[in-house]
């Protein structure tokens, strides 16, 4: 036993340390580490980071050590971090409980950001980062496997720290999605914005996680949607996980003002490549107001023409540039100003930047939030304007992305959702398992959703009795649980237009079926009357095996899938986001009436999705979608065509 180890005094056991221990940081083999944790648990040591592997990454033996772990640490009440967790850093009070080598340096400067990152050699990695970006911390956390405390409960934790501003995530999966959403929504009541870089959107990226930390993996798609429907503003360039925390702070200062960006520019070049990648992102530009360019005009200031404000060489002179500046954010038209500064910004910034920064300084609190993107290379320059408080971004892709942020709103949902006793009765006294269409059908017309008009012909039934009015043409399907893709089997016939090509129909798919799907039960036949209407959707529920339930609206068809035009929310979900999912899917531009097209009662699809999406609240349900929807002219309905529900 030695009595220091790197100077500090050594102890054989944590009995022995006569102080009380606030934190235990273990770094010690599998076997080792576990008995570790125990003895902490009996000391009671309220947090234990714990860095070892041969847990849930190495199978089930490692999942069940990982389970003792959690159960050590809800026993005695303790913060466990880990396993895999390289620790934990507090930039205020000098803690640095690491192994990454990056938190070596001789200063470590302390900021307003925290960190809560999946993977433990990235808090090293964004340290080093941000210090060449000019980004300090408060806090840096690796949370590793997530076995007992995850992203949503140090979330939670550091989000009332007063000396926290913001959030940054890097995630490699989601666990405990409820936590989440709970930190999620404490963070947007305080103001506090949450961004968020995820890793795994290819099948080599997810296999990778699932290897590294025993990750579990869901679609991407669901775990893009999940962060986007928290509010948490996800990111795909890596720069805009270090600039995107101060320009989101801004958000409060559009209150009351349009949700547009006017675009101010010395370089005609830079500013249309800013406005491009704006409205590649969604963000709406608007040009200066005719208030704000007569008061220009009259100082005999250059604007250019179109959207852009190009006051070209003019913004060169310190005068000229502030003069536009305090005139475009104290008008009550602009939504958030942008100033792409060409080659200025890194040979004269007392001309081109000092103004700026003098103009917003000098403002009143109520005047537009202002983003600066020096085109050329200009670390000067964007220290200068961020030491001025205004957000900088070094590459246009950062700044597009986090720019469309600012106008992204979310009503943060309750994922401890009560079980909808309206469903539970629609559900009440039908079998598990894949349903028929029938009972898939009976499901959502109870929910709301209309169908055809439509007989049931049970077998030895006589089809010509059972059409009870049904007018031509007709539609013939095979009804079997076995069957949940009818037209692959050749199980569905459309366009019958008599009895005789009825009959016909029916006895040429039960052959078709035989020899397609010759385990396939017949249960009986459906018939429908052919309707026809301006469009088709898709709506599905399904349970992610990482944030549960999700309510999927596509445009309906065969090739849904191939042009992935879809939107995804977790479910259930208020009609006013539905129609907010509707709005996304492009194909629906037809149904809005594009170039003439009929338009379709999309406010009725809307509410199709609502209450398919409140199948999700009861766990029996594994399944649901329509397939398609027909959707009608405008305020004539939507109605099912085709219906799949499966139980537990």
């Amino acid at each position: 036993m030695r009595e220091t180890v790197l100077g500090e005094k050594a102890y054989a056991s944590l009995a022995d340390v006569p102080e009380e221990i606030d934190h235990a940081y273990i770094l010690v083999d599998t076997e080792a580490a576990v008995a570790a944790v125990a003895q902490c648990a009996e000391a009671r040591i309220p947090v234990v980071s714990v860095l070892a592997d041969g847990f849930a990454e190495a199978g089930p033996q490692g999942l069940e050590r990982q389970k003792t772990l959690v159960e050590y640490a809800r026993q005695s009440g303790m913060l466990l971090l880990g396993p895999n967790s390289m620790g934990v850093v507090d930039t205020r009070s000098g803690f640095v409980c690491t192994t990454n080598a990056a938190f070596r340096i001789e200063s470590l400067e302390k900021g307003r950001v925290g960190v809560i990152s999946q993977s433990g050699s990235l808090i090293g990695s964004l340290l080093s980062r941000g210090q060449d970006r000019g980004v300090a911390f408060s806090t840096l956390v690796s949370v590793g496997n997530e076995a007992a405390a995850g992203i949503g409960e140090i979330g939670s934790i550091l989000v009332e720290d007063d000396g926290t501003d913001s959030i940054i995530l890097f995630m490699e999966t989601i666990r405990n999605p409820s936590k989440i959403a709970v930190f999620a929504r404490r963070a947007k009541e305080l103001g506090k914005p949450i961004v968020a870089y995820l890793v795994g959107l290819t099948e080599e990226g997810q296999a990778l996680s699932a290897s590294h930390t025993g990750a579990m993996t869901g679609r991407v798609e669901v775990k893009q949607a999940f962060l986007d429907s928290l509010g948490i503003a996800r990111v795909d360039h890596f720069d805009s996980l270090l600039e995107a925390p101060l320009a989101l702070r801004q958000k409060t200062r559009l209150t009351g003002r349009p949700s547009t960006v006017t675009v101010v520019s010395t370089t005609g070049g830079g500013g249309a490549m800013v406005i491009d990648r704006l409205s590649a992102s969604g963000v709406e530009i608007a040009p200066c107001s005719i208030r704000s360019r007569e008061a220009l005009t009259v100082s005999g200031i250059p604007l250019g023409h179109g959207k852009l404000v190009d006051v070209t060489l003019a913004g060169a002179r310190y005068d000229t540039m502030r003069t536009v500046i305090e005139t475009l954010i104290a008008d009550p038209a602009t939504g958030a100003l942008v100033v792409a500064i060409g080659s200025s910004a890194s040979l004269d910034p007392e001309l081109a930047v000092q103004p700026i920064v003098d103009a917003v300084m000098q403002a009143s609190i109520d005047t537009a939030p202002v983003f600066g993107f020096p085109v050329p290379f200009a670390p000067c320059s964007i220290k200068l304007l961020e030491q001025g408080g205004i957000p900088c971004f070094r590459s246009v892709e950062s700044c597009a992305e986090t720019i469309a942020h600012l106008f992204h709103t979310s009503v943060v949902p309750t994922f401890e959702v009560e079980p909808d006793q309206f469903v539970r009765d629609a559900i009440q006294d039908l079998p598990s398992g894949n349903l028929h269409e029938v009972e898939a059908g009976e499901v959502f017309r109870r929910l709301g959703i209309a169908a055809p008009a439509q007989s049931v012909i049970f077998p030895g039934e006589c089809i010509a009795s059972k059409l009870n009015g049904l007018r031509f043409p007709l539609v013939a399907k095979i009804v079997s649980k076995h069957l949940p893709h009818k037209s692959d089997a050749g199980a569905v016939t459309l366009g019958l237009e008599s009895l005789q090509e009825l009959e016909q129909a029916i006895e040429d798919m039960r052959v078709a079926v035989a020899r397609s799907v010759p385990e396939a039960r017949i249960e009986a036949i459906l018939i429908q009357e052919m309707l026809h209407g301006v469009g088709e959707a898709l709506i599905g529920l399904t349970r992610d095996p990482l944030v549960g339930p999700v309510v999927t609206v596509a445009s309906g068809g065969v090739l849904t899938e191939i042009y992935k035009d879809f939107a995804i929310h977790p479910a259930p979900v208020s009609f006013e986001t539905a129609k907010e999912m509707v709005a996304k899917v492009k194909a629906f531009a037809l149904l809005r009436g594009y170039r003439g097209h009929a338009e379709g009662d999309l406010d009725a699809l809307a509410r199709a999705v609502v209450a398919v999406s409140r199948l999700g609240s009861i766990e029996e349900v594994i399944e649901a979608e329509i397939n398609p929807v027909l959707v009608l002219p405008s305020n004539e309905g939507v109605v099912m065509l085709d219906a799949l529900v499966r139980l537990k």
